[in-house]
């Protein structure tokens, strides 16, 4: 993507972002309300309407800033709330709703890399970088601090949700420090990348 425009750069992966969020949160809705919780239902989110799993903050704004201001891209949705006393299986239900966001993160970088590899050449680039940011964001989610998905391994008891609420809460604030004082962003890049690099390769010589 063209670095001449940083502005424009700025929105359009903004954009894309926005549109990579919205299934991986409905993902996480659906697969809680097909285990037995209907709090998502009851909050709105099992729905693609992009409105509704934005968080104005981690959605558009700081993904804003981060790359104009650093090239790098962080952000999130808002995230999907669940209620672990309706699971029947707690643990196991409990994991499967975590795993469902990255999950589904990995089909759409499958669809964009294949987009990538039949469409004209400025479409082929957004789709390029749909898969790599969609691989990107299943792997950050991974990351095992709340309220990250793979934090959620972590929940070891359903009395034990609210502490995980609180710790949710402040949890961004160990993000940044994570980015901004490791090298982790660095890690997800490249293997982000060497994903996308792949599944590219993969189409585009089938």
């Amino acid at each position: 993507m063209s670095p001449d425009f940083p502005w424009a750069q700025a929105v359009l992966q903004v954009v894309i972002f926005w549109i990579l969020t919205t299934p991986h949160e409905f993902a996480h809705a659906w697969v809680a309300e097909r285990l037995g919780d209907d709090t998502p239902r009851l909050q709105g989110r099992v729905t693609l309407n992009p409105i509704a799993h934005v968080d104005w903050i981690g959605t558009v704004a700081l993904p804003f800033v981060s790359v104009l201001m650093s090239g790098a891209f962080l952000g999130w949705g808002k995230p999907v709330m669940t209620n672990p006393m309706n699971f029947k299986g707690w643990r196991r239900d409990i994991l499967l709703v975590a795993l469902a966001g990255p999950a589904m993160n990995i089909v759409l970088a499958v669809i964009a890399a294949l987009i990538a590899a039949v469409a004209p050449a400025q479409v082929a680039e957004v789709a390029a970088f749909a898969c790599y940011l969609s691989l990107y964001l299943a792997l950050f989610n991974l990351i095992p601090v709340p309220p990250l998905d793979g934090s959620r391994i972590w929940l070891l008891s359903p009395s034990l949700e609210p502490v995980y609420m609180t710790l949710q809460r402040f949890g961004f604030l160990g993000i940044l420090v994570l980015f901004y004082a490791t090298r982790i962003g660095s890690y997800l890049h490249t293997y982000s990348e060497s994903g996308t690099g792949f599944l590219l390769g993969l189409f585009r010589h089938a």
